[in-house]
């Protein structure tokens, strides 16, 4: 490596990012049952942590508006106890094994699965089953459960951050689609959720001919198609199943809107600028990752070091697709001084126009590129990880070739490709502005902008101990906000992306979601 001098210091030159290194991704063997259940095996030899999980094809899009949040909470209440065990009996059962059981729900689909040493996956799996087919959804618990979501709830319009995803989500989306609300249910609809309910958001997906067991590790000496066929040959389609339906992802009516709800005297304003985006299902799928990676994804992205390394105004600026079974949102992020606040609107918008409207550097996309092939490989280093990326597979119904290509589809994105994507799908027109702060500090400023129709509304928590926003201060057409709760982040349990499915593009910007490659819930 090279040096330079500077003021009579030698100072090591930055070292250049080396060539990334093969990868294959592991081999994937499929096997059905009598009763259609799906088994794909992935053998990982020197990994002994197993990892099974099960992915039912029913998640909270396809909730009637009523049951809103059940199925989430009924898979948190999953493991509250069986049949054949309490929950005590049913942690300790799995203790006994060194196992954990777990079960999640999210958007897209409900799953169960158990991380165990290999020589016991078949009596882990067991538990699994028990846990899986024999709910009793016990009254108290569920009660409990139910409890906590209600506080969290509350919590959540006292958190700025949280605050600003659900009115961003709500603003967005119509009321008539399920994203407009959280997938962890709105108070009216949570405080309704009984154990009957919960029983009938698990009974909706049990259907072994639409279920998929995907199992992978160190498997060797172990007949994963036989246990699976001694525990599940026997499952039979129940009353209950629902099938899953198309998403309602219906946007909000068209034309840009500016939605602020007014926090008096805080010091900092949450910004959420962004429209419906798009579902995982789409055929440029890798040039929009690459796209969303220069606009957001990565600390060097052109919003971070617009609005963090230029400018100030942030810790941390990025943008993102939220990419599931329908159309989830595409939105820019940055909390920033709430002096700052109308001046980062318009590096944001601007930066939006700038992606859409001009192609990136040669620089720009070969960062982005090597960064999602490099970092694709380290996200797969456990059995866990493996067996998450091939359930968001079954998710989305896309083939394991997704995976296996994944770095050369990624390579062989150029410029016109990812010009292309931005052009398509950045809708310039339809950006929802969603602002959390204090409005009787940047209002003025805001309404000098002309940058939409101006909707206001009281922080709840905040409007308690203080005033409502002055007259001076009401901009635009100083409408209250309509829409109730909305898309939650912090509770969507859902966090697929890269080559998988349901995901946020992958970043490394401390300011947007986690954007794991392989997870599926």
């Amino acid at each position: 490596m090279s040096a330079i001098e500077l003021d009579g210091n030698v100072l090591a030159e930055r070292p250049v990012p080396g060539t990334p290194r093969p990868y294959e991704f592991p081999a994937v063997a499929e096997h059905h049952l009598a009763n259609g259940l799906r088994i794909l095996i992935a053998d990982l030899p020197g990994r002994p942590l197993v990892s099974a999980s099960i992915v039912l094809p029913n998640g909270a899009v396809d909730e009637p508006p009523e049951m809103a949040g059940a199925t989430v909470l009924a898979a948190r209440a999953l493991s509250e106890g069986t049949e054949g065990y309490d929950a005590i009996a049913l942690v300790e059962a799995s203790e006994r094994l060194g196992a954990s059981l777990h079960a999640e729900a999210g958007w897209d689909a409900f799953s169960a699965g158990v991380d165990v040493p290999a020589d016991r996956l078949p009596q882990a799996m067991e538990l699994l089953a028990e846990m899986l087919l024999r709910p009793t959804f016990p009254t108290a618990d569920v009660e409990r459960l139910r409890d906590e979501r209600l506080n969290d709830i509350l919590q959540a319009k006292a958190d700025p951050r949280r605050r600003a995803e659900e009115t961003f989500i709500g603003t967005i989306y119509a009321p008539e689609s399920p994203y407009h609300r959280p997938s962890g249910g709105t108070q009216d609809t949570v405080e309704g959720l009984t154990p009957d309910v919960l029983r009938s958001a698990w009974a909706a997906g049990l259907d072994p001919a639409r279920a998929t067991l995907v199992v992978g590790g160190d498997l060797r000496g172990l007949d994963v198609v036989g246990t699976a066929e001694r525990l599940f040959g026997d499952w039979a389609t129940g009353p209950g199943v629902r099938p899953a339906g198309t998403p309602d992802d219906t946007a909000a009516s068209a034309g840009r809107v500016v939605r602020v709800v007014h926090r008096p005297g805080s010091v900092q304003t949450e910004i959420r600028i962004g429209h419906r985006g798009l579902p995982r299902r789409i055929p440029d799928f890798h040039a929009l990752s690459i796209m969303a990676a220069i606009l957001g994804g990565l600390f060097n992205s052109r919003l971070n070091m617009k609005l963090r390394e230029e400018k100030g105004y942030t810790y941390g600026a990025g943008a993102s697709y939220d990419l599931r079974r329908g159309a989830g949102p595409f939105g820019a992020r940055a909390a920033v001084n709430t002096d700052a606040t109308v001046p980062a609107i318009l590096d944001t918008l601007a930066e939006l126009t700038r992606m859409h409207d001009t192609t990136v550097s040669d620089a720009e996309l070969t960062a982005a590129r090597d960064f999602l092939i490099g970092v694709f490989p380290l996200r797969f280093e456990t059995a866990g990880a493996v067996v998450g990326a091939i359930g968001g597979l079954v998710v989305h119904g896309l083939p394991l070739d997704e995976l296996i290509g994944y770095r050369s589809r990624i390579e062989a994105v150029g410029i016109p490709d990812v010009s292309r994507a931005a052009r398509e799908h950045l809708d310039l027109d339809r950006m929802a502005i969603v602002l959390v702060g204090d409005v009787d500090a940047f209002g003025p400023a805001l309404e000098a902008e002309g940058l939409g129709r101006v909707i206001i509304e009281s922080d709840d928590v905040a409007a308690a101990g203080g005033p409502p926003p002055s007259a001076g201060s009401t901009v635009g057409d100083g409408e209250s906000g309509a829409s109730g709760e909305a898309g939650d982040a912090a509770l969507d349990i859902e966090a697929d992306a890269g080559p998988t499915a349901g995901a946020e593009t992958p970043t490394e910007s401390p300011s947007t979601a986690d954007t794991e490659p392989g997870e599926t819930d």
